[in-house]
């Protein structure tokens, strides 16, 4: 790697150079967009961001577990150079080209199930939930859909009604697309009701508030992202997976967080060997070019008439050429088996933090897809100052933290797959550091 894997601190952060350009940041960037780390990148790789004024910075966030692959991994870079080379746009709905089709291919072989699969590509996750939904309705000539409370599903307008959370994702951008409808999330930390209760309440709120025939799709992340890496309880996906096939709806895996390889597996619906009718996926498909998929049955996704999907820039020949590159740097490096061992790595240190400070309310997640729930001490209640006085302190010693959860009081861990142990372990030890010293 051309970036040197240690953490390094030589200026506060943000140093005087990010300081200067973060000011013009203020007055040519729209205010509405938001900035976890107030450093600005000049080069990155392996585990490591390296900002303007030479600081190393632990990179625990892969860009949202975007570059699971890591940042320029070499197979993305050499594909993207030759494909620059070649020819950079033709719209794959007006001249094709293989890349496209390769994507496809690799997408029908890896996403769960042994039925026939067929793929469209478009420029992100909002963009595939959005078309995962216009597959359903069209298919089923239902209108109804599901989705779950704590979920997020992105930033469009019919997105936005799937997303659970109101602030910041859809404060004064209403009124939503109608038809859809929120039920209750198997959450074990915050409710111990048996997960086959929680599956009874939803079927009987579906039946008696929507009808079962009126349902189109039920669509659901594997583990809940942004509202805090929630992970359902064994046999709750399964039985909403049955409830929609019994009922003729489709089930839409969310795979957009969670997939290629983040959790232990390529997609987290393996886990419970779950097999989608529709898949959508995004993020860590294409090694931080925009990319997203729509994957599903066959005679889904061919039942949309001609021209009914597609979208000037969908699949564009250069974020096709990393994907293939993300997707051969994945399974030449074995970042499956990594992700368990990273995951393994994280979850033994913050096991080790809860046993000394009450404030580690649950460790919870699969794989490199790590969570820890802040509560008050001897209560449930979310701790949401601690989480951001937790943040700022790793900033200033050179490790960025994500956070996230409905109650603002997660802090989630998605380091690039391709990070070092002693990374790892490092951004653990600053982490520790941390809870003993802010108050």
């Amino acid at each position: 790697m051309n970036v040197p894997q240690q953490r390094k601190v030589v200026t506060e952060i943000p140093g005087p150079k990010s300081q200067e350009i973060i000011k013009r940041r203020s007055e040519a960037v729209s205010a509405s967009l938001g900035m976890a780390l107030p450093a600005v990148i000049a080069n990155a790789g392996g585990g490591i961001l390296v900002d303007i004024d030479g600081n190393q910075i632990i990179d625990m966030g892969a860009g949202i577990a975007v570059v699971n692959v890591g940042n320029s991994a070499p197979s993305v870079v050499k594909r993207v150079q030759d494909q620059v080379a070649a020819f950079t746009h033709t719209c794959f709905m007006i001249a094709p080209y293989e890349g496209y089709i390769e994507v496809c291919e690799k997408l029908n072989e890896l996403t769960p199930g042994k039925f026939k699969k067929k793929s469209a590509l478009f420029n992100s996750g909002a963009e595939a939930l959005e078309n995962a939904v216009k597959i359903a309705r069209h298919y089923t000539k239902r209108q109804a859909v599901v989705v779950f409370e704590h979920g997020y599903h992105g930033r469009t307008n019919l997105t936005m009604a799937m997303t659970a959370k109101n602030m910041p994702y859809k404060e004064g951008f209403g009124p939503f697309t109608p038809e859809i409808y929120r039920m209750p999330m198997a959450y074990p930390f915050r409710s111990e009701i048996p997960v086959e209760h929680v599956l009874e309440e939803v079927i009987h709120k579906i039946e008696k508030e929507i009808g079962g025939k009126n349902v189109a799709a039920i669509v659901i992340e594997p583990i809940q992202g942004e509202g805090g890496f929630i992970v359902p309880p064994k046999g709750f996906l399964p039985g909403l997976a049955k409830y929609a096939k019994e009922n003729g709806a489709l089930f839409i895996a969310d795979e957009v967080q969670t997939g290629f390889a983040r959790t232990g597996v390529m997609f987290a619906c393996e886990d419970e060997n779950i097999e989608p009718d529709l898949i959508t996926t995004a993020k860590g498909i294409a090694g931080g070019l925009p990319l997203a998929a729509v994957t599903g049955r066959a005679e889904v996704m061919d039942e949309i008439h001609p021209s009914g999907l597609g979208g000037t820039y969908g699949g564009n020949p250069i974020a096709c050429a990393a994907a293939l590159g993300a997707i051969e740097t994945i399974q030449s490096q074995n970042l499956i088996a990594r992700a368990n061992e990273i995951g393994k790595i994280m979850v033994d240190a913050l096991k080790t933090m809860q046993a000394k400070y009450p404030a580690i309310g649950e460790v919870r997640g699969r794989g490199a897809m790590i969570a820890i729930e802040l509560v008050v001490p001897g209560s449930k209640d979310p701790n949401g100052e601690l989480l951001g006085k937790l943040v700022k302190y790793a900033q200033q010693k050179g490790v960025l933290f994500l956070t996230a959860g409905t109650y603002g009081n997660v802090l989630r861990f998605l380091p690039p797959l391709v990070i070092g142990d002693e990374l790892v372990k490092d951004a653990m030890a600053v982490l520790d550091e941390a809870f003993a010293n802010v108050k």
